[in-house]
């Protein structure tokens, strides 16, 4: 949970409300197809995921599986249906990495030390952990979890304990084993000293050699990332150049995903100008130098078949500030994951935390009440709402179109993706992404004609980007219960000749046209008082849908 020293100052709101004023219509040019160096990145219909730190778990995901609160089922089936492949699931974080794992535990977990760090609790947890994973998936659908593997502690014996668990009780749901959590600042943080890179390579030699030994992790099988590999790493943020780490031979070892975490700001010390500027999250032209700190490492991380995931991400670490629960960073976290599917990751994980957080993606009425409705719902679950919407299940290429050139125009107040989709066949163009980050003027986006005979749309909308609870999505609000609330918008707009549609200030907007198409149905499966439907039934699309066309909370013209 560390951060990125952000940008310098930014300008204020007031400069790029005029610059917004004078380009209030942005032009659309979608090539037809991929080039090679975008092909070489095709993200799964699953590219978003939630991260969670461990010691919260009792009250986010229940004490025991009889006792999983339904609001969290439902919060996990909007996703989840969503999607055709398992729904990402991380549990780590820096309590996890000194937590300790009990296999004759009866409880889930132990909270040992009532002194603790906030941004770093530590429990003691046993079996009936991975019994709580188990059923939520049998619950909501499936799942793939990645399961943080603690290396603070020099003695691995219990990491290894929790490894061999791990892959016997989860089977074909252990996605990966994350082998630490940000070993860049054990030293910095007084853990490890002294500590190094060096350090680091001789104890994940020793660690990955017992793990393989065990068969718990997979050995490395050929060149192009053959095998059922497990496990991830190394899982750094700030301290660490990643190019020192691979020049420590760190490619030797099986790894199924390369994984980086990254803030832009932190609250560590408490708030100050910086962490609490929501200007720099509405400009679009930030989010390069955010996710490219390691751009060479993570374009050479693809040549021997392993991906780049982005294991961690939200918008102030240490818990967020007065600014991480706005509609603000509902489209800036979106922005995120778009633009981290252009830059060579794979997946990207927004991370949650314990009750109380305000960068949290959702909250119980109180911690010892979970199981009862009256839910808050966190801005960015909105965002990871709208991508799980975005992608293909046949795969897709996500571009940035550099609308307005926001790529590197500071004052831009938009931004813009062309998604390509079935490309695990042939890539075709099948989707658009607008933002418009303003505050006070709509904005046009022209969708060109040739596309499809007819396009169909969704909008991402608030009052305004400091907006905390009144945001929707496809025109649902997310209830006390985790329930998408209101009748499902989708605005049809006949597109042959081209078309422009109006995103209001601010909003965002995802286009589908041609054989790509918006899920529709119901996705609540528990009311207050038990299920309501099974997660197949949802899947196939029960409950309320609406195709509107004309004028939907957007100005539609037709171009001629």
């Amino acid at each position: 949970m560390r951060f990125f020293a952000a940008a310098a100052a930014v300008a204020g709101l007031a400069p790029l409300a005029a610059y917004a004023a004078q380009f209030n219509i942005s032009t659309t040019a979608f090539p037809a197809s991929p080039n090679a160096t975008q092909l070489s990145n095709v993200i799964s219909d699953n590219y978003i995921g939630i991260s969670w730190e461990l010691a919260p778990f009792d009250t986010l995901w229940g004490t025991t599986v009889k006792l999983q609160p339904n609001a969290m089922k439902n919060y996990l089936s909007n996703l989840a249906v969503r999607m055709s492949k398992p729904l990402r699931i991380r549990i780590g974080g820096n309590g996890m990495d000194g937590s300790n794992y009990d296999r004759s535990l009866t409880t889930l977990l132990e909270h040992i030390d009532p002194d603790a760090y906030y941004n770093d609790i530590p429990v003691h947890f046993g079996p009936l952990f991975f019994d709580i994973l188990n059923g939520m998936a049998d619950s909501v659908g499936e799942m793939q979890f990645s399961i943080g593997i603690p290396m603070r502690n020099a003695d691995f014996s219990n990491a290894l304990l929790l490894a061999e668990d791990a892959k016997a009780k989860l089977g074909s749901r252990l996605d990966t084993l994350l082998l630490g959590n940000e070993p860049d600042l054990y030293a910095s943080h007084g853990e490890r000293w002294p500590y190094d890179i060096d350090v680091y390579m001789q104890e994940l030699t020793w660690l990955v050699t017992n793990l393989t030994d065990l068969g718990i992790a997979q050995p490395r099988t050929d060149d192009n990332g053959g095998g059922t590999r497990n496990i991830m790493g190394p899982a750094t943020c700030c301290g660490w150049d990643l190019e020192d780490v691979f020049a420590s031979d760190f490619a030797q070892f099986p790894f199924k995903y390369y994984a980086v975490q990254r803030y832009p700001n932190h609250n560590c010390d408490g708030e100050n100008d910086r962490n609490t500027n929501l200007t720099y999250y509405l400009t679009h032209t930030y989010l390069e130098s955010y996710l490219s700190w390691e751009t060479e490492i993570i374009d050479q991380t693809r040549e021997p078949g392993v991906e780049m995931v982005l294991s961690e991400f939200n918008s102030v670490s240490c818990g967020g500030s007065n600014i991480s629960d706005t509609f603000g960073m509902s489209l800036w976290a979106a922005d995120v994951g778009l633009k981290a599917a252009t830059m060579n990751y794979t997946a990207v994980y927004l991370h949650t935390r314990e009750y109380g957080i305000k960068y949290n993606l959702f909250d119980p009425p109180t911690a010892e009440t979970s199981t009862e409705p009256g839910w808050r719902t966190g801005s960015p679950y909105y965002a990871a709402l709208f991508l799980s919407e975005v992608t293909d299940p046949q795969g897709s290429v996500i571009i940035d179109l550099n609308l307005n050139n926001s790529i590197s125009n500071t004052y831009s107040t938009v931004a813009g993706y062309g998604v390509y989709d079935n490309v695990s066949e042939e890539a075709k163009r099948g989707k658009l992404v607008f933002f418009n980050y303003g505050s006070e003027s709509s904005h046009k986006f022209n969708v060109p004609g040739g596309l499809a005979d007819a396009v169909e749309y969704r909008l991402l909308l608030a009052p305004s980007v400091v907006e905390r609870t009144n945001i929707s999505w496809a025109g649902q609000t997310v209830g006390e219960n985790g329930d998408l609330e209101g009748e499902q918008v989708s605005v049809s707009l006949e597109c042959s000749n081209g078309c422009v549609v109006e995103v209001p200030a601010p909003g965002a907007a995802l286009v589908a046209f041609g054989e790509s198409k918006f899920f529709t149905g119901n996705s609540t499966i528990a009311g207050v008082g038990g299920y309501l439907v099974d997660s197949a039934a949802v899947g196939r699309g029960v409950g309320a849908t609406a195709v509107v066309v004309g004028l939907i909370g957007a100005v539609l013209v037709a171009l001629w």
